[in-house]
């Protein structure tokens, strides 16, 4: 995705992308109406791949599938050229079609990368900032939706005005929810659901919708307020347990935000089952612990710090070297901090002996 992220929710969605979109100029909404349709796969075997296929953090791009795809490339309101899988953009075109019937405009403000693309993203930032950093911001190759063609981020035009920063497009609720409503019908289905994000690894997107090809199982999906982790059968834990307690010092808000990091780190977890996340409390935070966490990260400049716990079961294999398979874990500690101008990251996590923090 090109947009940028709001507050709370970057360190999940800089996982995906992270490019701003640059300066655009201002067009109808009926110029992206002129598109041009490019097959670029033998259309023999085309129609091969999975529409129910599961690309996330841990489940890879399925082989040859790149080989396989045929795709759509069309041009946007603000002139961008955007590449979809061709039976998604078809469906996208009768979605689009119907919104408008109601006076809603939108366009496609990104969908397919391939797995190369996604690749010199990440060695660009790996050759200016560090292999450390770029693993935290950058999708991993090879292990991102988009490169399936079928996941689509959609942008709002209002009054002939595009809309297509996160911080603007998450203002009009009352719009998503009509957008939501008309998916199942052409075989979409939305993506990162709010509060779901233990289980997809990213925060609440509206506009990231997922072409699955199959109008009934995207109406049970919907209907049920599943992941598609959760259908696919990818995720089945029970339900979460998040308790933000009761602050003098934050907002409910600004508990969440920081919870939505500690399950977006989680998901990377594999099959581990997350039993509750809490609110260590306000006795946590203090200038002690914020000089500590900032001595674990110079460069963080860090004004805040929260402290939350976690109870959970590892799988019988787990991704996470620190941790034992098939063990219970209890009041695993996780320290996150911010800057006044930017969101919550994490800091250190680990257990109570392991992480040694300040008294």
């Amino acid at each position: 995705m090109k947009k940028r992220t709001f507050t709370g929710l970057l360190l999940c969605l800089c996982l995906t992308m992270g490019l701003a979109l640059g300066g655009c100029k201002k067009q109808s909404p009926d110029t992206s109406e002129e598109t041009t349709e490019e097959g670029t796969a033998n259309p023999e075997i085309a129609d091969s791949i999975d529409y129910m296929a599961l690309v996330n953090k841990t489940h890879p791009l399925p082989d040859g599938w790149e080989d396989k795809l045929e795709t759509a490339h069309m041009t946007n309101s603000v002139g961008d050229d955007v590449e979809v899988e061709k039976k998604a953009y078809d469906a996208y075109l009768k979605l689009k079609a119907a919104l408008e019937e109601e006076g809603i405009h939108v366009d496609l403000d990104s969908a397919r990368r391939s797995v190369a693309a996604q690749q010199k993203i990440m060695d660009d930032f790996t050759e200016k900032y560090g292999a450390e950093y770029a693993a935290k911001t950058v999708a991993k190759p090879g292990y991102s939706e988009h490169h399936t063609g079928l996941a689509l981020d959609l942008y709002l035009i209002i009054d002939g005005k595009d809309i297509v920063e996160n911080e603007d497009m998450i203002q009009y609720p009352e719009i998503w929810a009509k957008i939501h409503e008309k998916l199942a019908d052409y075989g979409f289905i939305l993506r990162y659901l709010e509060d779901k994000e233990y289980i997809t690894g990213y925060g609440y997107e509206p506009w990231h919708i997922r072409y699955i090809d199959n109008a009934e199982k995207a109406a049970e999906i919907t209907g049920k307020g599943l992941t598609l982790e959760e259908y696919l059968g990818a995720y089945t834990g029970s339900a979460v347990s998040i308790d933000l307690g009761s602050s003098e010092i934050y907002t409910a808000e600004d508990l969440k935000d920081a919870v939505i990091q500690i399950e977006c780190k989680y998901a990377f977890w594999g099959d581990s089952e997350l039993k509750n996340i809490r609110y260590a409390g306000d006795e946590a935070v203090n200038e002690n612990t914020l000089a500590w966490v900032n001595e674990q990260n110079p460069d963080g400049k860090y004004t805040k710090v929260v402290e939350f716990l976690m109870d959970f079961h590892t799988s019988k294999e787990v991704n996470d070297q620190a941790l034992n398979a098939d063990t219970d874990y209890t009041d695993y500690q996780w320290w996150l901090a911010r800057s006044e101008k930017d969101g919550w990251e994490i800091v250190i996590s680990g257990e109570n002996e392991k992480v040694n923090t300040p008294k």
